[in-house]
């Protein structure tokens, strides 16, 4: 019985049941009296029996396999929000998937079918454009999922998200304390909610506090090229600029090239802020000032609260997280022009 891998026949041939009383032992489907639970239990650990989880998966409807899907895996916010996924996951006794798609791809039906047919429990959406297709796709799937991040959508209760709106007033606000008059921004998609609401702090906190001058808004795609290529154009349009707020640290990163290209000083001659709150932030020249997104937790209670629609168990997890302004080199030695 060493020389070859034990199959569940062994296991009932040996303990004197059927397979299908093994298989109900192993799933706990059906009742077994306690003397044939024993009996397996005995077989099996005699044997060195390891039951394979994919059948036991299909045998109970479940899995204990959730996925993650995202928009763009080069973008460290995503990472930063995987390792905490696969952390509470791994410690409710779920594996995770990872997919990383572009909404081109939600957009079509083979993507969701084939989705499917992994016989996956629930997902975490941080990759979304809200368009009848995709809701028609999500629903037929009829499994359990929460929105992160892009997705993210206030008036649902299988959302997890932070208040974007105010951590766009926080940086705007912020860039006025230091004596920045002409504040510019770079927005992301305006597919995406937390584009929209960070675009609106930074329009309505512009207005407030200089009501003559029209907001100068680029959008961008929430990519390093973005963020350059937009810079560039910026500052070629409006050289009067001293300072700008950018909808993510990924396109910040980028407008910090382009500007050290051009020969212009950060922050002394221009302030940037960034928004997200990836850790290399801290490792570029100068290091980023960034409204910081509780990341993992934003993860820990994405996968907490997805685990609870599987489980059909209370959610205690909240929908909104705050963010927090993070004061570096790129803002902190600005000087006001006189």
């Amino acid at each position: 019985m060493k020389n070859k891998k034990v199959t569940i026949r062994d296991v009932a041939k040996e303990a004197g049941v059927s397979v299908a009383t093994v298989s109900r032992y192993i799933n706990k489907i059906s009742y077994i009296s306690p003397e044939t639970e024993h009996k397996i239990q005995d077989v099996m650990k005699r044997l060195d029996y390891k039951p394979n989880e994919i059948a036991r998966g299909l045998a109970k409807q479940k899995s204990n396999t959730i996925a993650l899907i995202i928009p763009d895996i080069t973008n460290p916010f995503f990472p930063e929000l995987v390792i905490a996924i696969e952390e509470v996951a791994k410690l409710k006794g779920y594996s995770l998937i990872l997919v990383n798609s572009h909404n081109n791809d939600l957009k079509n039906p083979k993507f969701w079918g084939d989705f499917q047919s992994r016989y996956i429990d629930g997902f975490v959406l941080a990759s979304f454009e809200f368009n009848e297709e995709i809701l028609i796709g999500m629903e037929n799937l009829l499994i359990p999922f929460v929105r992160v991040d892009r997705a993210v959508d206030a008036h649902t209760t299988n959302s997890v998200g932070v208040d974007n709106y105010r951590g766009a007033v926080m940086a705007v606000e912020h860039l006025v304390e230091l004596g920045c008059k002409n504040i510019a921004h770079i927005s992301g998609p305006d597919v995406f909610t937390p584009a929209i609401d960070r675009l609106r702090g930074y329009r309505d906190t512009v207005l407030n506090y200089f009501p003559q001058q029209e907001p100068i808004i680029y959008k961008g795609n929430f990519t390093l090229d973005s963020g350059k290529l937009l810079t560039q154009k910026l500052m070629e349009d409006h050289p009067e600029v001293d300072s700008i707020f950018i909808a993510n640290d990924l396109m910040a990163i980028g407008s910090l090239k382009t500007l050290k290209t051009l020969g212009i000083q950060v922050p002394n001659d221009i302030a940037i802020i960034g928004f997200d709150g990836i850790q290399i932030t801290e490792m570029v020249e100068p290091e980023l000032s960034t409204i910081v997104q509780p990341i993992y937790r934003i993860g820990v209670a994405a996968t907490n609260k997805l685990i609870h629609l599987i489980e059909n168990t209370s959610d205690p997890e909240e929908y909104q997280l705050d963010v927090q302004l993070i004061k570096r080199e790129s803002t902190l030695g600005f000087k006001p022009k006189s």
